[in-house]
């Protein structure tokens, strides 16, 4: 069968022979056994339900066999035979170019360049799923392959519902993941109920189809780690910054340190995952021995490099080693995968990476209290290296967003402000409080992104030299309170292609405002028109202005009461969808846990047309400025400036201003 006739067959007639374990894979650890006798039977029904009858009696003891040994079924035997990656859009079966360009996007979020464990169709994160089962994947590529523009499918937590009939400027397809009722959102009730084959963790970009590889956070890293040392009041040439995690998103810092200027040390406890980031030129080293990993940083101090070095071991044996060295960590951060800390997102110290999975699995009390001992000895390290400031060497640390302060505060680490105030509950500030959030959120600059659906480099060459040209003319005009942040992106967008950001489709991600967003779009449009490009999906990173609520990272600089609520992320969704996006995703959890955040986004073919024109100037206005009017109201200054300045350029924007009240009658 050719491509085309595969994927709109969708599950096959005809069982397909079962398929090797292939251990060359990264494959996703085994989760803890969870469910009951009866629960299993439900959950073996629930996976059965997907193939007629006469199949039922040989692939039970199949799924039976995947649950007890994996503690999922994942259907292995119905992974497709053709290569997993995002083709050119015209070799895409189907009635409509956006369904079409979406079948696009999920292929390329389990491009095995791309996915952490592709075989268990998880992007990254440990746990941030596209799809629970093969069947899931067939069945929804087939739905894609037969909509026309006038219908919709809906999607149940990976299930494709179905097509409903709709009409030609509603989202093509509506996801959810997770959206759980809020008392049954606990860490095991994902265990669980992911295990039934009912709902499963999208993570952010992962199951809304966006995920462009570790680049896809490289930009907003790049800005953190030069924000961090100007904070410092220190150049990156020659500091040292130290963290770890070297997965899905996690993977982005040592490029980033790279970009701006730095030493990167990074920790990694997968070898696997090790070596792909080696070789696919993100991490410049890899050091197994502290002593010499030590004499290599002193090294790169010396002769002021700039260079990422991971060390395959744990994160905790580098801060205290590099204590017991006086070695200087300018700034450190975390970003193991903490949102997740029980089922492979951080490994404890002192044990082997197979030992730690073995022990996941079969003891998972243990390990559950071996991580939480780690986690009390990673934050007494850290503090060590903070409180050196007397002499003038103390570490600037902050938390990464991956729920790091927040899972070691729950294992008793000593990680409390002293003083505590609301929001500022912890001893080190979230990066989005000091850095992402007063520098970019509340100015509405963001993590745009677009895939160039060819496939073709010399697209992806033409679409940045057209950022740079709009980029370049704004900031003309642009006023003093961003032009910090337009310089940072023009450097980013010219530097682009030297940095080889590209790892599956031709994608970029690049910093900007509502304005920046719109004006790069319609010049893509008018391009794709003019038959200088092909197609152009539009997204963005949930990690955004509106996006996503999350109260210990994309909200944290939310100072009014407010930060534990949703209401933002969900009008976000809700008016994305009737503003003309071609896809919108809601979801529970993301990088900071199951039940911690709500967080959503979209995507959107640019294909020349004037819908496309009118669409992405309607949605992308409203997606950028319904975050910054969240931020004016909670009295966040930039935001009340950025709004202000927003109304100015369209009367039709009327947003409530805060009042601001003076301290001293207090």
């Amino acid at each position: 069968m050719t491509f085309q006739e595969q994927i709109q067959q969708g599950i096959p007639t005809k069982l397909p022979q079962p398929k090797p374990y292939e251990t060359q894979i990264n494959h996703a650890p085994k989760r803890k056994e969870i469910l009951s006798d009866e629960e299993k039977k439900l959950a073996l029904k629930n996976a059965l339900r997907y193939f007629e009858p006469k199949f039922h009696a040989e692939l039970l003891p199949e799924f039976r066999e995947e649950l007890e040994k994996y503690g999922r079924i994942y259907m292995y035997r119905f992974r497709p035979d053709y290569e997993m990656k995002a083709r050119d859009i015209a070799e895409y079966p189907g009635k409509s170019e956006q369904a079409k360009s979406i079948m696009l996007m999920i292929q390329n979020n389990l491009d095995y360049a791309v996915a952490q464990h592709p075989h268990e169709l998880i992007t990254y994160g440990g746990n941030g799923a596209v799809f629970s089962n093969w069947a899931q994947y067939l069945l929804t590529m087939k739905y894609l392959s037969e909509m026309t523009d006038e219908q919709t499918l809906t999607m149940y937590s990976g299930h494709p519902m179905g097509l409903f009939p709709s009409h030609k400027d509603a989202p093509r397809v509506v996801v959810t993941n997770g959206m759980m009722i809020p008392n049954y959102s606990k860490p095991d009730d994902w265990e669980k109920f992911n295990a039934l084959g009912v709902s499963q963790y999208g993570q952010m970009t992962a199951g809304s189809y966006m995920y462009i590889g570790p680049q896809g956070i490289v930009h907003g890293t790049t800005i953190t780690v030069l924000n961090a040392f100007r904070k410092i009041n220190k150049e990156p040439k020659g500091g040292l910054f130290v963290t770890s995690g070297l997965g899905g998103m996690s993977g982005a810092q040592p490029k980033a340190g790279n970009i701006a200027g730095c030493i990167t040390v990074i920790a990694e406890v997968n070898p696997k995952i090790t070596k792909i980031r080696h070789e696919q030129k993100w991490v410049n080293e890899i050091h197994e021995n502290l002593d010499e990993l030590v004499a290599r940083v002193r090294k790169a101090q010396e002769n002021q490099e700039t260079v990422s070095l991971a060390y395959l071991g744990n994160i905790v044996d580098i801060w205290e080693k590099f204590d017991e060295e006086n070695l200087k960590i300018d700034i450190g951060s975390d970003q193991t995968s903490l949102h997740n800390p029980w089922a492979g997102g951080y490994y404890p110290v002192g044990q082997t990476f197979e030992e730690s999975n073995t022990m996941m699995a079969e003891n998972p009390e243990l390990f559950k209290e071996k991580v939480q001992e780690t986690l009390r000895r990673h934050a007494a390290a850290i503090n060590k290296h903070t409180l050196r400031q007397a002499q003038g060497t103390g570490t600037y640390f902050f938390d990464y967003g991956n729920a790091f302060l927040l899972e070691a505060s729950r294992a008793g680490a000593d990680v409390m402000a002293e003083n505590p105030t609301i929001g500022r509950e912890f001893k080190y500030p979230s990066y989005v409080q000091d850095i992402m959030g007063p520098m970019c959120f509340d100015y509405g600059f963001g993590p745009f992104r677009w895939v160039c659906t060819s496939g073709k480099p010399e697209d992806l060459q033409k679409t940045d030299d057209i950022a740079c040209a709009v980029l370049e003319e704004m900031i003309k005009t642009s006023p003093e309170e961003i032009q910090q942040q337009m310089k940072d992106n023009i450097t980013w967008i010219k530097g682009a292609q030297e940095n080889n950001l590209v790892v599956g489709s031709q994608a970029r991600i690049l910093y900007a405002d509502a304005e920046g967003r719109m004006k790069i779009a319609e010049a893509f449009n008018k391009a794709i028109a003019n038959g200088e490009i092909g197609a152009v999906v539009l997204g963005r990173d949930h990690h955004d202005v509106s996006g996503t609520d999350s109260p210990y990272r994309e909200t944290s600089n939310i100072y009014d009461g407010s930060r534990f609520t949703a209401d933002m992320a969900i009008h976000n969704v809700i008016g994305d969808s009737f503003r003309g996006a071609t896809w919108v995703s809601i979801h529970n959890g993301g990088g900071v846990g199951w039940g911690e955040v709500i967080n959503g986004g979209f995507g959107m073919l640019l294909d020349g047309s004037d819908d496309a024109d009118r669409r992405l100037k309607s949605m992308l206005f409203w997606d950028v400025n319904n975050g910054i009017s969240r931020r004016s109201w909670a009295r966040n200054e930039g935001a009340v400036f950025a709004i202000k300045r927003a109304m100015e350029a369209e009367p039709n924007l009327k947003v409530t201003l805060p009042n601001f009240v003076d301290e001293s009658l207090f």
